[in-house]
């Protein structure tokens, strides 16, 4: 599907109806937009909370069988406020009962998590116009919670064929055994990194509320400069030491396809933004330094002794050492 555009809203693009409508106008600016994949909302100010967050919350709460109504109406107001922004006719009231009846009676602590992006996702669909195609028809896990690629990729080919516009939920999927299993935290990223190389789009497209990736964090050096195009390893090696725009894991599944990824801002989308690059693309900077990250309560464990490299199964011991303590 040479001609799509794979589209993923982070929290910040969906936290509330001002948002929604951002987003909407985004995808109307485009008809290569086809398959759009939303988180939870996220925080609406510094002092809000994130709506995964609180689904949390509730399910420690309940799985201790204490009441979490006043979370849980949290949780309601925020969706039910975006549908009256939004104008939606959306029984959403009907649905939120539903899953709040669910955590209540022990439903597991990924169900619960999962259903930020869940309602999100059925919220956007309605306004776009688009169909719904919820992520456990498409995203499969083994009955260890392992992610089968393999299989996932063969159900959304199928399930996408005759779909030419589909909003579908990051973050989960269901194991074999059809419980819900979710991605780590930031998952959604996945999420969208799967689809694109599953049906091997154009371009998969990271919106979020910062314009791309800068060289260095913002919040120690004043004005750093963009990157405007970053290659698979080097978006990676950031991401991993404490660049958090995008989830480290969201390479993997697209880095064999060279789909590019562009990481675009919702509240100015006519910037141009980071664009992540095959690892054999040539360099488009002509700084040797693409960028600087670093990350606090990290230990490197540097290991010296003599002819080490000849001693048969030495590496073997030295990671069961770490396994057996944790580490």
């Amino acid at each position: 599907m040479k001609d799509v555009i794979v589209a993923k809203f982070g929290g910040s693009s969906l936290a509330d109806g001002s948002q929604f409508i951002k987003v909407k106008d985004i995808i109307s600016g485009d008809s290569s937009r086809r398959y759009i994949v939303p988180s939870a909302p996220g925080k609406r100010y510094s002092e809000d909370h994130k709506i995964t967050d609180l689904l949390y919350m509730c399910h420690q709460l309940a799985s201790h069988r204490i009441n979490f109504d006043e979370v849980y109406a949290v949780i309601s107001k925020r969706y039910e406020d975006i549908c009256i922004e939004l104008g939606l006719k959306l029984n959403i009231k009907d649905i939120l009962s539903e899953i709040k009846v669910r955590i209540a009676e022990g439903a597991s602590s990924d169900y619960a998590a999962s259903r930020g992006e869940y309602l999100n996702a059925i919220i956007l669909s309605e306004y776009l116009g688009f169909k719904f195609v919820d992520a456990p028809e498409i995203i499969v896990f083994d009955c260890d919670n392992n992610f089968d690629l393999n299989k996932t990729t063969a159900k959304i080919r199928a399930k996408l064929e005759g779909i030419e516009y589909a909003v579908i939920p990051g973050f989960y999927g269901k194991n074999e055994k059809g419980e819900i299993v979710t991605f780590s935290r930031g998952g959604s990223d996945i999420t969208g990194s799967i689809i694109a190389s599953s049906i091997k789009c154009r371009l998969y497209e990271n919106w979020t509320d910062v314009s791309g990736f800068l060289m260095a964090d913002p919040k120690i050096i004043n004005d750093p400069k963009p990157i405007k195009s970053i290659t698979y390893k080097e978006l990676r090696e950031l991401s991993y030491m404490g660049a958090p725009i995008l989830h480290e894991e969201a390479i993997f599944p697209i880095k064999h396809t060279g789909i590019p990824i562009n990481i675009k801002n919702t509240n100015f989308p006519e910037d141009y933004g980071t664009m992540i690059v095959d690892d054999l693309s040539p360099a488009a900077s002509p700084e040797t330094i693409t960028g600087i990250s670093g990350k606090k309560n990290f230990t490197v464990i540097s290991i010296e002794k003599a002819m080490m490299s000849y001693e048969k199964g030495f590496l073997r011991k030295l990671i069961s050492v770490m396994e057996s303590n944790d580490i």
